[in-house]
């Protein structure tokens, strides 16, 4: 699995860093940063709900 974000539509409202803060952080430019690009398995449920969660749709999630 791996994790991408689209920086153009977040609008770093953080959902998805309350759902998965392992995985999605804001960076030191308050940018949000994807930590884990390929996050393992025990990960993928909170991944997918945060993708399902973002307000904007820019979180996606491949195989």
């Amino acid at each position: 699995m791996k994790v991408d974000v689209d920086p153009e539509l977040c609008e770093h409202q953080a959902v998805c860093i309350g759902i998965a803060p392992s995985v999605f952080d804001f960076g030191e430019d308050g940018a949000l940063k994807v930590l884990q690009v390929e996050p393992p398995e025990s990960l993928r449920d909170a991944v997918e709900d945060a993708a399902a969660a973002c307000p904007l749709g820019a979180i996606t999630v491949r195989e």
